[in-house]
């Protein structure tokens, strides 16, 4: 009797859920876990080797989030044409491929706040299901911040797509100075007309469109050199050839 009755108690009922759901468990502790590694990445507390350590562990573990979530949602794999289509039109497949671009490539700042921001995101969506299981009053402290964090759920999803699109100029930038490899900028590119496209996060393809407006009103103005505005508009231009279709 005394041994069950915890089982039976607020810890108990977190425990169970966690049991209940293991894959989504493995994939919130892998979340954390990439959480907890970019952090000491953006923050080198324990030096800058150590650093560029931690960079490679939260690619890795993003990679295993993204796989496990990619099995989640996929039926079982096929080797075919219609499953690789299937598989790209998946968010998870997008940072899949977005951990093995950047995984073995030299640090880059910028490439880690997607992981971490997206990681934090859907961290703070299960703990609060965890936090839930054990009771609905429990760690007050905590729910407040993770509600917090899901106010400027907006603001984070911007700033990730924001990310996104001035990757591609930095991939371009490692080529030249010798710290990329020549194929990145290209499958960047890729991976970026994928999130440009995606069904789930239009938030990639709203941006583009903003900073297009931005930028053209900017250009707009009489004070802008003529150089500059026919420089930006045939940028402009290219982009949006670059650009792919969305249904």
């Amino acid at each position: 009797m005394a041994d069950s009755a915890p089982q039976n108690g607020p810890q108990g009922g977190a425990v169970q859920f966690l049991l209940a759901n293991k894959l989504d468990t493995a994939m919130w502790l892998s979340r954390l876990f990439t959480v907890y590694c970019s952090v000491l990445f953006i923050l080198p507390f324990l030096g800058t080797q150590e650093a560029a350590n931690f960079y490679q562990r939260a690619l890795l573990a993003n990679a295993l989030t993204s796989a496990l979530r990619l099995h989640q949602r996929l039926p079982r794999f096929q080797l075919s044409r219609a499953f690789l289509a299937q598989a790209l039109l998946e968010d998870s497949c997008h940072y899949l491929l977005f951990s093995l671009i950047f995984v073995n490539s030299s640090p880059v700042t910028l490439s880690i706040f997607p992981v971490f921001l997206f990681s934090l995101l859907h961290a703070t969506t299960y703990t609060k299901k965890v936090l839930d299981a054990i009771g609905p009053n429990s760690l007050a402290l905590l729910r407040m911040l993770l509600e917090k964090i899901n106010v400027n759920q907006l603001n984070i999803l911007k700033f990730i797509a924001c990310n996104e699109i001035f990757l591609m100029p930095a991939t371009v930038f490692m080529l030249l100075s010798g710290q990329g490899s020549l194929l990145q900028p290209f499958i960047y590119y890729r991976f970026l007309t994928l999130r440009y496209s995606s069904r789930r996060n239009p938030y990639c393809r709203t941006l583009f469109s903003e900073l297009r407006i931005l930028v053209e009103h900017l250009i707009m103005k009489p004070a802008c050199p003529s150089l500059v505005r026919r420089l930006c508009l045939s940028t402009i231009a290219f982009i949006s050839r670059l650009a792919p279709t969305v249904a």
